[in-house]
């Protein structure tokens, strides 16, 4: 009897510790489940300030602090050679492009508009590039973004910055760029990333990248010789 006694309250106690056991894995296995998604939530919703339109959609602040809004919508005008702008500054870009070739220059958008992804895939082409140069993936992360925008804080995504280069076939790019540094500010446009600016925008000197904000700012800009991000805060 006391055999068959002890029998029992061994078998009782192994499959008590094997329950346990049983347990603890499907609580582990669910914490790994929870923790996971509770990083991936907090990685798909990490906070970021969202650029306003307050000063008119001229004058929205995108860069590496101000991202574009997620429902920002943009209608678009394609150029002769393929590339696409905002509907809304094409007249007064048409009409910069006009009086530089009076003057007999050659120059032409490089780029215009750009989707998120195009972004992101000129982002990964110049990472790649700094690793293969031997550089770290963080250190080749770094240098890439002060060449390139992190998808959602660049302004081609707006489509009312271009990019604009020299016909080399008929103008120097010192001649193009010169001209535009002069004259863009009676279109509207300015220079957006200026070399004396650097610690401000964020960006290295980009003498070809140019953006709308509309003449009455961009007259002020250019004699004022200051860039986008302080003409906002003397709007303040």
């Amino acid at each position: 009897m006391k055999r068959h006694l002890g029998r029992k309250v061994k078998h009782m106690v192994i499959t008590v510790i094997l329950l346990v056991v049983a347990l603890s894995g499907i609580f582990l296995i669910n914490k790994d489940i929870f923790e996971n998604h509770f990083i991936t939530k907090q990685s798909d919703n990490i906070a970021h300030h969202t650029a306003g339109e307050d000063n008119g959609w001229n004058l929205i602040l995108v860069n590496r602090d101000n991202y574009i809004p997620d429902d920002y919508k943009v209608e678009l005008t394609e150029l002769s050679n393929g590339q696409k702008v905002d509907s809304r500054i094409y007249p007064k870009l048409q009409e910069m492009f006009d009086e530089a070739r009076k003057e007999g220059l050659g120059l032409f958008v490089a780029a215009g508009y750009r989707t998120w992804e195009k972004q992101q895939e000129l982002l990964d082409e110049k990472i790649r590039e700094y690793e293969n140069e031997g550089k770290t993936k963080k250190e080749a992360e770094k240098l890439a973004k002060e060449w390139v925008a992190v998808p959602g804080t660049s302004e081609h995504q707006l489509g009312i910055a271009v990019d604009i280069n020299a016909d080399t076939g008929i103008s120097t790019r010192d001649e193009v760029y010169g001209w535009l540094s002069k004259n863009s500010y009676k279109y509207g446009f300015i220079q957006r990333y200026p070399a004396d600016k650097k610690d401000i925008t964020g960006v290295i000197n980009e003498p070809w990248h140019y953006r709308y904000v509309g003449e009455k700012a961009a007259e002020k800009m250019h004699f004022q010789g200051i860039c986008l991000e302080e003409y906002i805060m003397s709007l303040k």
